[in-house]
C-alpha cells in the first residue's frame, strides 16, 4: 500500500524529518482559509508520477490564482487518475537537491540504505553508477547512516544532517513495518538546510493488521475506491472487483487467476473473485476457512448481477471435509434469507421464485470423492442441483453455459 504525499508528510514530520509548511485541500474554497504564506505549490495527490509534467504541480502567488489553479488541478485527470485531495505547501530555494532510501532487499533480506547526489529525474538504467547503497548487516546505529553520508562524499554540517535524516528515516522504516521510505528529493537551501520535498513510502501489506492507525487507512482506501457493496463486505480478503456475471471463490491468487483466464477464453465474463486463503491485510480479528467462505457464499448470493458462482478449490484446503456442511447449511438456510426473484431460462416460462445463483463447484483431488458426492446430492431452492465436477475445463465451460442460458431479473 502507498501513501499520499501529504501522507507521506505526516509521517515525516512526527518522526523528525524537516518537511515545509503544508495544508491539505479538499475544496478550492479551502484556500480562502490558508494558514501559509504566498507564494505557495499545489500538488495534485494521486498515485501517480510525472505529475509536474501533465500540469498537476502549479505554482501560485495569490488567493484568487491558487482558487483557479486548484479547480483545474481537482479536473485534471494524470494516468486516469482524478485527485480528491490537494497539497498547498511554502515554496523553497533550493541549491542542491539528493535522493535518499530505506527499502527491504529481498535477495538478501537485509534493508538497505540508498543516496545519490542526483534526484528527481534519476536515469535508472544508470543509476547503479551513481547509486550509494548501505547494507545494515546487524542492528541499526548512526554508523551506518554516516557511512552512506561518506559514499556520497559529503561533508561537515552537511553530512550530519543528512546522517541524521536517514536515521530517522530508518527509525519510520522499523516502526511502522515499511517496504519502502523514499525522500525524491532532499533540498538543501543556500543556508545548508535540508528538507524533504517530496517522499514516497510503501507498507508491507502484511503487516497493515499490526498498526491500527494504518488499518483505518488501508479501510478507508478500499471504502474510497470499492463501487460495489458486494466488494465492501468482502473486504476481509483479496477481492478483485469486475463486472461479469459469474464470481469465482479460489483458495489462491494463482488459481483464481487461471480460473479468470479459463472463464475469459471460453467466452464467459468473470464478476467478483474472491481469494479465501488468508484473511484480509486490514483484518483484525481471527476468521477461518470455513467463516470466510460462508461469508463470502451469502454476500454473493445477494448480488443481483451474480448468477453463477464457480468455485475452484485445490486439495490445500485447510478444513476440506467442511465444504460440503458449508454449501449444505448455505443452501438451506437461503430459502428464508435471501429476497425473492423471477427467473427467466430458455426451456421454461417466467415464474415467482426464490432468488438463487447457480452453483459450480470444482474439487480436485481424490480426497475430495466423498465431499464433490455429498454437494452433488444437494438441491436447491430452484430444485436445481448443484455442478460438482473435478476438471477445471468442464467446471468453466458448465459455468459460461449457465450464466448464457439464465437471466435474472427482478420480478
Amino acid at each position: 500500500m502507498d501513501l499520499l504525499e501529504y501522507q507521506v508528510k505526516e509521517w515525516f514530520a512526527k518522526i523528525g524529518i524537516p518537511v515545509l509548511p503544508s495544508q491539505r485541500i479538499d475544496h478550492p474554497t479551502d484556500l480562502k482559509r490558508l494558514k501559509i504564506r504566498y507564494p505557495i505549490v499545489l500538488k495534485s495527490q494521486i498515485h501517480a508520477g510525472e505529475r509536474a509534467k501533465a500540469g498537476g504541480v502549479r505554482f501560485v502567488e495569490t488567493t484568487i490564482d491558487a482558487i483557479a489553479a486548484a479547480q483545474s488541478i481537482f479536473n485534471l485527470p494524470i494516468l486516469g487518475q482524478l485527485p480528491e485531495v490537494l497539497l498547498a505547501e511554502a515554496k523553497y530555494d533550493i541549491e542542491q537537491e539528493f535522493y535518499l532510501a530505506v527499502v527491504l532487499d529481498t535477495a538478501v533480506c537485509r534493508p538497505v540504505l540508498l543516496g545519490c547526489t542526483e534526484a528527481d529525474d534519476i536515469d535508472w538504467e544508470s543509476a547503479s553508477e551513481k547509486m550509494q547503497h548501505v547494507v545494515v548487516e546487524q542492528e541499526f546505529s548512526p554508523f551506518y547512516a554516516r557511512r552512506l553520508a561518506l559514499k556520497m562524499e559529503l561533508q561537515g554540517a552537511l553530512m550530519q544532517s543528512v546522517s541524521t535524516v536517514v536515521e530517522k528515516m530508518y527509525q519510520l522504516f522499523v516502526e511502522k513495518d515499511l517496504d519502502l521510505v523514499e525522500i525524491n528529493p532532499l533540498g538543501v537551501s543556500p543556508s545548508g538546510q535540508v528538507m524533504a520535498l517530496n517522499g514516497n513510502i510503501r507498507v508491507n501489506e502484511r503487516a497493515i493488521g499490526r498498526h491500527p492507525d494504518i488499518t483505518e487507512m488501508a479501510t478507508k482506501i478500499l471504502n474510497r475506491y470499492t463501487s460495489s457493496e458486494t466488494i465492501r463486505n468482502l473486504s476481509d480478503w483479496d477481492v478483485v472487483e469486475m463486472h461479469g456475471k459469474i464470481a469465482i471463490l479460489g483458495n489462491g491468487a494463482g488459481s483464481i487467476m487461471a480460473t479468470l483466464d479459463l472463464v475469459v477464453n471460453s467466452g464467459g465474463k468473470p464478476g467478483v473473485c474472491v481469494n479465501l486463503r488468508h484473511a484480509s491485510v486490514t483484518e483484525t480479528s481471527p476468521t477461518t476457512f470455513r467463516s470466510r467462505l460462508e461469508k463470502a457464499l451469502k454476500n454473493l448470493a445477494t448480488d443481483k448481477s451474480i448468477q453463477v458462482i464457480l468455485i475452484n478449490f485445490l486439495g490445500s484446503i485447510p478444513q476440506g471435509t467442511e465444504v460440503s456442511e458449508v454449501i449444505g447449511n448455505f443452501v438451506e438456510n437461503s430459502t428464508s434469507e435471501l429476497k425473492p426473484y423471477t427467473i427467466r431460462s430458455n426451456s421454461s416460462k417466467n415464474r415467482r421464485e426464490g432468488y438463487f445463483p447457480r452453483l459450480v463447484v470444482r474439487l480436485a483431488g481424490s480426497e475430495f470423492d466423498t465431499t464433490r458426492k455429498d454437494i452433488a446430492a444437494l438441491k436447491t431452492l430452484t430444485d436445481t442441483s448443484i455442478v460438482v465436477s473435478e476438471n477445471l475445463d468442464d467446471a468453466v465451460a458448465e459455468a459460461v453455459r449457465l450464466a448464457r442460458s439464465t437471466v435474472y431479473r427482478r420480478f
